[in-house]
């Protein structure tokens, strides 16, 4: 590894017309405290440009720690929300009905404090609104100008092909990690049609080291269960934007540190096996 830890290293993908670089931030626990705070200033110190998070997340907290940290004054950094799925408090479930987009994106812009989402993504299908129908709402709001890219999540092939008809489809974001790879199918499908592969839980939850395997060949290389995992998720496809997530500015630099990790055509293979 090198002593220089950055997310540039990773290399980019490009999402529409927009390039990113290849490892993200995950947000879904982010909480407005200054701590919080310090961990998305210190990310983007080391050139993290992609950050997901999501309207539902700590009950819109992690929306509006962002807007306060990056808000208008960050262009070169690239904020992804998601939106459809409804709060605990308020009922819980899925809502893909247009008019509940509409205010879940207005709610958004105010929260993360800008004029235009950069990137939006269906939360997942609500399955009692047709996926046309949810994403027909998101390009009418593309087309308005409060979204700039449209993105999909919790999805299958068949339906990214049916939003596909309806609006340019930038992203998909999936569960998938070395242990869960249901999604294979949909990460080929994405690779195939340049279609950037957003991997949720790609550590696991942390439940990684339990694995031998996976242990052992951490500690024959002298690195992180962790650090191999994304190195091996950067490997599988050159689509895959891991967006590992964390409360701590070490075990950020920690995960930037996988992207400078060798991973010989053997590893990569064991790993997989």
């Amino acid at each position: 590894m090198v002593n220089t830890v950055s997310a540039a290293s990773a290399g980019s993908v490009r999402l529409g017309d927009r390039t990113v670089h290849r490892l993200g931030l995950g947000t879904n626990r982010l909480i407005d405290t200054e701590p919080g705070r310090a961990l998305l200033r210190r990310a983007v110190e080391l050139d993290v440009n992609f950050i997901d998070t999501a309207d539902v997340y700590q009950s819109n907290d992690s929306e509006t720690t962002i807007g306060h940290v990056l808000g208008r004054g960050k262009p070169d950094v690239l904020v992804a929300t998601k939106g459809g799925m409804v709060l605990a408090e308020d009922g819980g479930g899925l809502d893909g009905r247009p008019e509940y987009l509409r205010g879940a994106v207005e709610h958004s812009l105010r929260r993360l404090q800008v004029d235009c989402i950069e990137l939006y993504q269906l939360h997942r299908p609500d399955p009692k609104v047709p996926i046309e129908t949810s994403v027909g709402a998101l390009r009418e709001m593309q087309e308005s100008g409060m979204i700039r890219r449209i993105g999909l999540s919790n999805v299958t092939v068949e339906e990214i092909e049916r939003a596909r008809r309806v609006a340019p489809i930038v992203s998909v974001q999936n569960r998938y990690n070395l242990f869960e790879r249901e999604s294979e199918p949909v990460l080929d499908y994405c690779e195939t049609h340049a279609i950037v592969f957003i991997p949720w839980t790609p550590l696991l939850r942390g439940k990684l080291t339990r694995e031998k395997a996976l242990s052992e060949m951490a500690s024959e290389r002298g690195v992180t269960a962790h650090q191999l995992a994304l190195r091996w998720l950067l490997r599988r496809s050159p689509v895959v934007l891991p967006i590992p997530g964390t409360l701590s500015p070490a075990h950020l630099e920690e995960n930037l540190a996988a992207v400078d990790l060798e991973m010989s055509a053997d590893e990569f293979h064991r790993l997989s096996d």
